[in-house]
């Protein structure tokens, strides 16, 4: 499976860059203590934070709000994903621990200000691209609605849609019967290649400690 981005998407957005983690073999269940405790304790930490702060004060939160103008999209209307969780988080609406996979894709996109999505890769079909949707980009999406990927950014295989930083769709969803998945951190654009490979390594050996199994990781850019 290769993973590439659009030229147009290129074109509205030149940094554009995202890392991109395949995981094999993995045993997906109820997050270990650990895993719990650190999302709990950052949510808790955060909340005081956004006590004191505007939430366009967060540079990942700001940078994505310019990312979805690139691309086209109102992000006061269709938020980053991440955004939606500082939002839920300043409400002291607490994210409730979900299974090892989500819980740790929520953990590192609070910790790095970035929208993650990960996939259940038997799910996808063919090669995937990140690009900019149009009118007829559509999938039933995690917020239990059929969401218009039009003029948003989206990943897309050979069946359609099933990604964004905005949501994630039904199709590709990761339960805990998943062995196989894709990870794709969408990252801040002034991010440096180095820093982004950093990053995604260490969300990987992470996974990987949590889940066994193995993975294979590597930066993707315009």
């Amino acid at each position: 499976m290769e993973t590439i981005i659009h030229p147009a998407l290129c074109s509205k957005i030149p940094d554009f860059k995202a890392g991109v983690i395949f995981y094999q073999d993995i045993e997906v269940g109820p997050s270990p203590q650990m895993l719990k405790g650190r999302l709990q304790l950052f949510q808790e930490s955060l909340y005081f934070d956004l006590a004191e702060k505007e939430l366009t004060d967060f540079p990942g939160i700001s940078e994505w709000r310019h990312v979805f103008k690139a691309a086209g999209t109102n992000p006061s209307r269709y938020r980053p994903a991440h955004e939606a969780l500082y939002r839920r988080i300043k409400k002291q609406n607490y994210i409730s621990p979900v299974h090892s996979a989500i819980d740790l894709n929520n953990f590192f996109s609070l910790k790095y200000e970035v929208p993650i999505g990960i996939y259940d890769s038997s799910q996808i079909e063919g090669n995937v691209s990140i690009k900019i949707g149009d009118e007829y980009d559509e999938y039933a999406g995690l917020n239990g609605r059929i969401n218009s990927m039009q003029k948003m950014i989206t990943a897309s295989d050979e069946k359609g849609c099933f990604g964004s930083p905005f949501v994630d769709s039904e199709r590709t969803k990761v339960t805990e019967s998943t062995k196989q998945a894709i990870q794709i951190i969408y990252l801040a654009p002034s991010i440096s290649l180095e820093k982004g490979q950093l990053l995604t390594e260490s969300l990987m050996n992470m996974f990987i400690g949590i889940h066994g199994g193995t993975a294979t990781c590597h930066i993707i850019h315009c």
